[in-house]
């Protein structure tokens, strides 16, 4: 589907000096009616949505059905190359996508602070619709509370996924063997950077912005090539070094990687440097690990290089000690990659 231009939207509430989110007691309540017709009906509207009941009823394909859900509390609200309304529909989709489920619906609760403009709000339901329309899902549910100014960094959002896996695909740690190649679907580091650079007004050169985007296409053309994918994860908190270390755990068995070979920007990798982090534990919102035979992983490279050029096999899986992961250094040697420790940054999903 083609993006959807939110620039040139008007809210549809009258904006009177940007009118302001009030508690919902007394005329907080006609507000809060207002709201739900006049801007998250208006954005969000379908079937399922206008019935107005409790729930939604939901219509769903043949095949194995799955849910997840997620919280996001991202500060600022807008971020390079993203915002939370963006976020919150890609990251739930994207854990659909991690399962091999095609996404179908989506439900949203909005935790909003008092005092939060309507212009500021309608943005971010701009954005969640765009992002929506774009994976193919519905919004189908939702709600909406209003908690006291200082309790809520302005927007809170919950969203809950349901897809459905249409093929016989078994996608999960256990089937991951030794042998298997490990492939990283792009370059990594840009969300948690782009969000940290927002925060703190810092100006990188060239500018860093997030990657965070949808994954369910890729997936989707893997699975309709009948590549056998052991095992797929999104690069989210702890970025691709929790991935690695959460993967070999949960498999019982070793990964060996190539620190050249994981694709890094340039200006993510400088950032990082002046900043003393280490990027393979900076978050990312449209990057994920996929564990695959080595005789389908030259096809699964190419299906991900057609999404994002910098697509790369970075390492291995061996029978070595279980759970560990190596990484071999630019110079040649190899230590022990650990499962991040101490406080990540926070307030990036």
């Amino acid at each position: 589907m083609s993006e959807l231009n939110i620039s040139n939207m008007t809210c549809p509430l009258p904006l009177n000096d940007h009118p302001r989110i009030k508690m919902a007691h007394g005329g907080g309540g006609r507000m809060m009616q207002r709201l739900i017709e006049e801007l998250f009906f208006a954005a969000f509207d379908n079937p399922a949505l206008r019935s107005g009941h409790d729930g939604a009823v939901l219509e769903l394909p043949e095949g194995r059905p799955v849910m997840t859900t997620d919280s996001y509390v991202v500060r600022p609200l807008f971020f390079p190359g993203g915002d939370i309304g963006a976020l919150a529909v890609h990251g739930t989709v994207n854990d659909l996508a991690m399962c091999g489920a095609r996404p179908l619906y989506l439900s949203t609760s909005f935790i909003l602070e008092e005092g939060l403009e309507t212009e500021t709000l309608w943005r971010v339901v701009q954005s969640m619709r765009a992002a929506a329309s774009a994976t193919g899902v519905q919004i189908v549910t939702g709600d909406t509370k209003v908690v006291e100014r200082g309790h809520g960094d302005g927007i809170y959002i919950n969203t809950t996924g349901v897809g459905v896996i249409e093929n016989e695909t078994q996608i999960r740690p256990g089937r991951i063997k030794k042998d298997d190649l490990i492939i990283v679907s792009g370059d990594i580091g840009r969300h948690g950077m782009a969000v940290m650079g927002a925060r703190e007004e810092l100006a990188f050169t060239p500018p860093i912005e997030s990657d965070c985007a949808p994954l369910w296409n890729t997936v989707a053309d893997m699975l309709d090539a009948e590549i056998d994918i052991h095992c797929l994860r999104d690069a989210t908190r702890g970025g691709l070094c929790a991935v690695l270390n959460e993967l070999a755990q949960s498999s019982g068995l070793q990964f060996d990687v190539v620190e050249n070979d994981i694709p890094l920007a340039a200006n993510v990798r400088g950032a990082c440097e002046v900043l003393g982090l280490d990027a393979l534990q900076v978050a990312c919102e449209g990057r994920f690990v996929a564990i695959v035979p080595k005789s389908d992983a030259a096809r699964a490279l190419e299906m991900m290089r057609a999404q994002n050029d910098s697509a790369a096999v970075i390492g291995r899986v061996t029978d070595g000690e279980a759970g560990l992961v190596t990484l071999q250094t630019p110079i040649g040697g190899r230590r022990i990659l650990d499962m991040p420790a101490g406080e990540l940054l926070p307030r990036i999903c």
